[in-house]
């Protein structure tokens, strides 16, 4: 039995006439007879019954007829599927992201995605540094990451989507203007709550932006996640040098104000493997690297 005969079974079922079914199939009606046949010689019984003016179905032919619209059915849509998959509109995309850029960016690839491709399937590992973003794509437990370049494995790609600055991130009680700018120079003395990874993008900008301000700073607390740093900042611990995607949280005895005199910035990337294969991943990056579509009033 093949799906061939299977076809034929349910066209002539359907018309009740071999004649109609053949030019259906668009084919002879003599294959058209002898694929039936070679059907019920498998099967060991007849399915139709077959007079000079009409064709009707066995009892054997009404049972066989929903089992084999229900095999036709599910391989037309496994076809479907498969197709859809192979094509990159169905899949799954694990994606990891920096912890900031989950607040601020990540909303919008999102948005962007599930517009495009509603069958694509995204899971997310947040709270991550970009050293660790790295490692992740490179052992293959991610196939996309926001993240902070520079990156030093030469197998990834990235696509810078934001330029950002930095922001000072300090105790809601400091008896300073929340909204005055505020120069470097005068945080010498501070205490800093700082990423502990040594690797740490936003960590490097925070030093050079201070050391450019003539001072080292002093890395009082040290935390894995953006939420831990502004929890200390909170209690009061420190302040802490955060790019402006910071602006996005809010958190209960935390405030931003502006930098003065600092040039100091950070990137946010698309990260991904360069030889990864996933039609998935390429229909995604085809979408995020294309430029957002302007809205008009």
């Amino acid at each position: 039995m093949d799906l061939r005969q299977l076809r034929y079974f349910v066209t002539v079922a359907r018309t009740r006439h071999f004649g109609r079914a053949a030019e259906e199939l668009h084919i002879a009606q003599s294959p058209l007879s002898q694929a039936i046949r070679q059907l019920e010689s498998h099967l060991g019984t007849p399915l139709f019954e077959r007079t000079t003016r009409r064709v009707d179905l066995t009892a054997a032919g009404e049972t066989l007829l929903p089992e084999a619209v229900r095999i036709l059915e599910s391989v037309s849509a496994a076809r479907d599927q498969v197709s859809r998959v192979a094509a990159g509109d169905l899949g799954a995309l694990r994606v990891g992201a920096t912890g900031l850029a989950t607040y601020r960016h990540v909303p919008d690839l999102v948005r962007r995605l599930s517009a495009a491709l509603p069958g694509l399937a995204l899971s997310f590992r947040t709270e991550m540094l970009t050293p660790d973003l790295e490692a992740a794509l490179t052992d293959h437990r991610i196939d996309l990451a926001v993240l902070r370049p520079p990156v030093r494995d030469e197998s990834l790609r990235t696509h810078v989507l934001a330029r950002e600055g930095l922001v000072l991130a300090e105790p809601a009680a400091s008896p300073t203007p929340g909204a005055d700018p505020v120069g470097l120079a005068d945080l010498a003395d501070a205490d800093f709550v700082v990423y502990a990874a040594p690797g740490s993008v936003v960590g490097a900008a925070a030093d050079r932006a201070c050391r450019a301000a003539g001072f080292v700073p002093r890395h009082t607390h040290e935390a894995t996640q953006t939420s831990t740093v502004l929890a200390l900042v909170a209690a009061g611990l420190g302040v802490a040098l955060l790019p402006e995607s910071v602006l996005a949280v809010t958190v209960e005895g935390v405030r931003y104000r502006p930098l003065a005199d600092t040039g100091v910035t950070t990137d946010v990337a698309l990260g991904w493997r360069s030889d990864d294969p996933s039609p998935a991943l390429a229909r995604a990056l085809a979408v995020l690297l294309r430029p957002p579509q302007e809205t008009h009033p």
